[in-house]
């Protein structure tokens, strides 16, 4: 599973690397060494801007979205957090996601992810988890695999409330490669850049040409450290936490 990554590059920075058409200064969040289930996080999505109709042609955004996908029949937010996450093997077939795989797709960018192993604390003898910060050799960013859906609040009325509809996501998962799968075996799934176009287009709706798109994450070049048990708090945060422990 994913539970946990980082997020620190600015909007400008990521309008530049995804080539959005749309974002709101106003929206800004602020980086996030420790992104944790429900935080708001960055999602590159195309969709059609809701005050021209569903037929105008589809803009490339950069939104704030919560992390944690409400499909849109529940009847409460709270499922949000149980889903953080959707396998790749399963997410066409899923009730909760299957409507968003064809037809709400996003990228979620990420400087890397965390995972955690259990251990042998050598001053006490006792078990306890170890966490590591996972992330590709080059530094790049990481343009994670998500899904995103609207939830209507029903105890709002009007339709026009910025209150009345939320939107969440969720992060792809895969079986995990090369250096990540030495910690666990998930991991969230980065998509390459040559495959953002056909990924994010809500028109592109084959579920076999899109599952075609979900391969090995990051092309296998990813590498992990060691980091502080610090990251187990999500109170904690700042680059601190991404810092590998001393030998």
């Amino acid at each position: 599973m994913c539970g946990r990554y980082v997020s620190t590059r600015s909007p400008q920075d990521l309008v530049q690397l995804f080539h959005v058409a749309d974002w709101r200064p106003e929206e800004a969040l602020a980086p996030n060494w420790n992104v944790a289930p429900t935080n708001e996080v960055w999602a590159v999505l195309e969709r059609a801007p809701r005050e021209q109709g569903h037929d105008a042609p589809v803009e490339r955004e950069l939104r704030p979205l919560r992390w944690g996908l409400v499909p849109s029949w529940a009847k409460d937010v709270k499922i949000g957090a149980r889903m953080i996450n959707a396998r790749v093997e399963t997410v066409h077939e899923k009730p909760a996601f299957r409507r968003a795989f064809i037809k709400r797709r996003c990228l979620l960018p990420a400087d890397g992810f965390y995972e955690w192993q259990q251990a042998i604390d050598e001053a006490t003898g006792k078990a306890r988890k170890q966490p590591y910060f996972i992330h590709p050799e080059d530094g790049q960013v990481m343009a994670l695999a998500g899904l995103y859906e609207y939830w209507r609040n029903p105890e709002i009325q009007p339709d026009d409330d910025p209150g009345a509809w939320l939107i969440t996501c969720t992060i792809i998962t895969t079986e995990a490669t090369d250096a990540a799968g030495r910690v666990h075996p998930r991991m969230p799934l980065a998509l390459t850049a040559d495959h953002y176009d056909a990924w994010l287009d809500p028109h592109h709706q084959d579920p076999d040409d899109l599952r075609a798109l979900l391969t090995q994450p990051a092309e296998g070049h990813l590498d992990t450290r060691p980091v502080s048990t610090a990251v187990n708090s999500v109170r904690n945060n700042g680059p601190q936490l991404v810092d590998e422990l001393p030998a």
